[in-house]
């Protein structure tokens, strides 16, 4: 007799898989997912499809991920904004345990970019301006419970300065005005503020990530520079429901970390300021619950609240 996950592996995939976004077209998270499921398709030898589902900073789509069939034809293409969501919202799910993590696809920095008059150069002389004078420095937020406010929050948390956040609509009207000077500084995706930054339209002060990074290397890193300890990277991954048979998990991994491994996915992946990353099943799921206690220690310590 053929075991259920035997069976499962040697039918799989034995229709169209969907790839469920929760952001429009357009999206970084849109982008990444659509240039996986192209190349997934070519090894998986069915069409594997991006289906949009905006909405709710993405939660609508995840609900609807969580809960389909588990059997590996419904997938959530998700960012680091599912596990800030658990920190905010009141959730139709849990947003670990009501999935199977699959892998991470690629990870990359924050950038902290400033208005090309501010008077600071640099994260540290930013920590002396806002030390002293509390409440005086404004920052731009796409949105309240958003990647950039939980980056200023958690800026905030360690160095102990006190910033007022600007809530934008969106990223675009937020860069605008950081270049037009009605607000000071912003916690930008690397994808967004390169461009600007190479343009000599604003200036980096400081990247997120732990180590310096590759695509900009001569910045240094915010830990470095009055924020100890301070690390955040904005990712993106892969879920599928709770209960996916491992033999059908243990395939998908294996094929996505095989074309990230290809040079145009690296070179892809740089151009959403990211470089490609793949984690293991049980390492993602061990992340994704660090990230959750994370973010929900910074919410409640900078008030970061969804109402």
């Amino acid at each position: 007799m053929v075991s259920g996950a035997a069976q499962a592996q040697s039918t799989y995939p034995a229709r169209p898989v969907r790839v469920i976004v929760g952001f429009p077209p357009g999206s970084g998270t849109d982008m990444i997912a659509r240039f996986t499921a192209n190349k997934l398709t070519e090894r998986l030898g069915q069409q594997v499809v991006v289906d949009n589902r905006p909405g709710a900073n993405g939660i609508i789509a995840a609900e609807l991920v969580a809960k389909a069939a588990p059997d590996g034809h419904t997938l959530l293409a998700m960012s680091i904004s599912h596990t800030m969501n658990a920190a905010v919202y009141k959730l139709p799910f849990d947003a670990v345990k009501s999935f199977t993590p699959i892998t991470q696809l690629g990870a990359g920095p924050l950038v902290l970019v400033a208005n090309m008059s501010f008077p600071a150069n640099n994260a540290k002389t930013l920590i002396d301006l806002a030390t002293a004078k509390p409440n005086m420095i404004t920052y731009a937020i796409s949105g309240t419970g958003g990647i950039n406010h939980f980056a200023g929050g958690l800026f905030s948390r360690i160095t102990g300065v006190r910033l007022v956040n600007v809530p934008y609509k969106g990223g675009a009207q937020a860069l605008t005005d950081l270049i037009g000077g009605q607000v000071q500084i912003m916690f930008g995706t690397a994808a967004i503020t390169l461009s600007q930054i190479r343009a000599g339209r604003m200036k980096p002060l400081g990247v997120s990530t732990p180590k310096r990074s590759s695509l900009l290397p001569e910045v240094p890193t915010l830990a470095e520079s009055g924020a100890p300890g301070y690390e955040m990277n904005t990712w993106w991954g892969v879920l599928g429901p709770a209960g996916m048979p491992p033999t059908v998990v243990t395939r998908l991994h294996a094929d996505i970390a095989a074309l990230l491994g290809q040079a145009d996915s690296a070179k892809r992946l740089e151009s959403e300021g990211a470089v490609p990353s793949q984690l293991a099943s049980a390492e993602f799921a061990r992340m994704l619950g660090s990230e959750v206690e994370k973010w929900t220690r910074v919410a409640r310590d900078a008030n970061i609240k969804v109402e």
